[in-house]
């Protein structure tokens, strides 16, 4: 039986992916989840997140490129071999990270390519498009993990179409702006022509002993990044813009009709979330989540009630991703 995946994706950039992930990997933990974080985007941002330069630069390293979901993937690319089990940072004992690589970005005409071979019956393509799934699987399972959480770019490529079909879930950031809403509108049409694209294809898989991911990329709601909201933006401007969420929402990924409600009573919204503002900052000084910040960190007086919150808006988010996700733990 395989791991769950859910992956947080939209088509715009700087929503707060990477925050979530991070946030929700470490909050889950907390909470006795053995969770596996995959770095899915060629930026390497999640890594980054979670490891010093010093551990980043030896593991890009000409030697060590096994190290990396790129690494994983290489002896498939070259022909040599299929996957091999990705090499896992353990973060704290509960939680894990398949380091991402700039290199995968290598990765991406291949993926491109083999797409419409699937429909000829050709193995190497099914091997080459699941490659990331049984990728992560096999790290989810050296980890015996509850639950997979994967970042991913901002970007509509062949990268991501592959990531998107091994994810069984996803999450989507959003900010309270124009643009937010408009990868909305281009990633519900893009989900729903994958899902199908990829259950045509599964009839065709000509070896019914290689195990394929389902592709279901069940949407399992929306999280409202206000802390995207400029300062200098006018509050009417603002409300304008997330107001349209849950209807965009809606129609754009659900292929749902009629009206709906605010944000605030909408079910499809997993999180409204505040204002990080300048324990952001603190939080990637000290390599911590923000709800793991200390007065030693400097979050005194405002800034240490601010850590607080933070705990309770993560500790409830994750706890209504687990459930609306129904992860179990081992």
């Amino acid at each position: 039986m395989s791991v769950p995946v859910i992956a947080f994706f939209n088509n715009k950039g700087g929503v707060g992916k990477t925050t979530l992930v991070y946030h929700i990997g470490w909050m889950m933990s907390e909470l006795g989840f053995r969770v596996v974080a995959a770095d899915l985007d060629p930026q390497g941002n999640l890594s980054a997140a979670f490891l010093d330069e010093e551990a980043m630069e030896g593991l890009w390293e000409e030697t060590a490129q096994s190290s990396t979901i790129y690494g994983a993937v290489r002896p498939l690319q070259r022909g040599v071999g299929d996957v091999s089990a990705p090499h896992l940072e353990r973060i704290e004992e509960n939680l894990a990270l398949i380091p991402g690589d700039m290199d995968l970005s290598r990765f991406e005409d291949e993926l491109s390519q083999v797409w419409p071979k699937c429909l000829d019956r050709d193995e190497r393509a099914f091997r080459v498009i699941s490659a990331f799934w049984r990728v992560i699987q096999k790290g989810a399972e050296k980890h015996q993990a509850d639950v997979v959480l994967v970042d991913l770019g901002p970007n509509l490529g062949a990268i991501n179409r592959a990531a998107l079909i091994a994810s069984d879930h996803v999450v989507i950031p959003l900010g309270p702006d124009l643009y937010s809403l408009q990868g909305l509108r281009n990633l519900g049409p893009s989900l729903r022509q994958w899902r199908q694209g990829w259950q045509e294809r599964l009839l065709k898989n000509p070896d019914r002993e290689l195990e394929l991911p389902k592709g279901e990329m069940r949407p399992l709601g929306y999280i409202v990044m206000a802390h995207s909201q400029r300062l200098d933006r006018p509050v009417n401007s603002y409300d304008k813009w997330i107001g349209r969420i849950p209807l965009t929402y809606r129609q754009s990924v659900l292929e749902e009709g009629g009206e709906a409600p605010p944000v605030g009573n909408d079910p499809h919204c997993l999180a409204l979330l505040k204002h990080f503002r300048s324990l952001m900052p603190m939080a990637q000084e000290a390599r911590k989540p923000i709800f793991h910040l200390k007065p030693a960190d400097g979050a005194i007086g405002s800034h240490y009630s601010g850590v607080r919150d933070a705990y309770e808006d993560f500790r409830k988010l994750a706890n209504k991703i687990i459930q609306q996700a129904r992860i179990s733990k081992r």
